[in-house]
């Protein structure tokens, strides 16, 4: 396939006119960086199952692969990290320069509990954000009602049929150049 699924969550307004556009148009602001997750139970964990102000909708947002790669090869981690860069000077002048950031939390189970991997969240700012909107977005769904479902289904403790309405995601093949770039260790693999 030459798309991959990631998440955001966003108010009422912002996801009614990316649904009706699909790509985002105002209120969204492209001045402002925006946080795209490709793991489902963490946008579930940051939205508050689209509970959380601000975050009471949940999109899934199909990106070009090649647009992905492209925000991984531009990016920098928010930590300095030695097995990555040579001295914290570099990453800071690395920080400043990238129109992406990478950060790594813990996953996070259907309960929402933390998982002793971790997963990776991609901030896009400046002209990262620029071809997220106008290039890479190639279709745009509201997934707020099967958060909801699977939600219900998690708080009756039907785990199991909760589980069979999650997307399907797999780990993403990175090149040896890019998954040391981002970080992306055996451990959080």
């Amino acid at each position: 396939m030459d798309t991959l699924r990631v998440y955001q969550a966003f108010s009422n307004e912002i996801a009614d006119a990316a649904l009706r556009a699909q790509t985002f148009v105002g209120p969204f602001k492209r001045s402002r960086m925006t946080w795209i997750k490709p793991s489902f139970c963490w946008m579930m964990y940051r939205s508050g199952w689209a509970t959380k102000q601000g975050q009471e909708r949940i999109l899934g947002i199909d990106i070009a692969r090649d647009g992905f790669e492209w925000a991984l090869a531009q990016s920098c981690t928010t930590a300095f990290d030695p097995t990555i860069h040579p001295d914290a000077d570099a990453w800071s002048s690395l920080l400043r320069s990238s129109p992406v950031r990478i950060q790594w939390d813990p996953e996070r189970a259907l309960s929402l509990q933390p998982l002793p991997i971790r997963t990776i969240q991609i901030g896009l700012s400046g002209r990262a954000v620029d071809a997220y909107v106008d290039t890479w977005i190639r279709r745009i769904d509201d997934l707020t009602a099967l958060s909801k479902q699977i939600e219900a289904l998690v708080g009756r403790g039907e785990t199991e049929h909760a589980r069979q309405l999650l997307p399907n995601e797999q780990p993403y093949p990175l090149s040896e150049n890019l998954a040391h770039r981002i970080g992306c260790l055996a451990t959080r693999a």
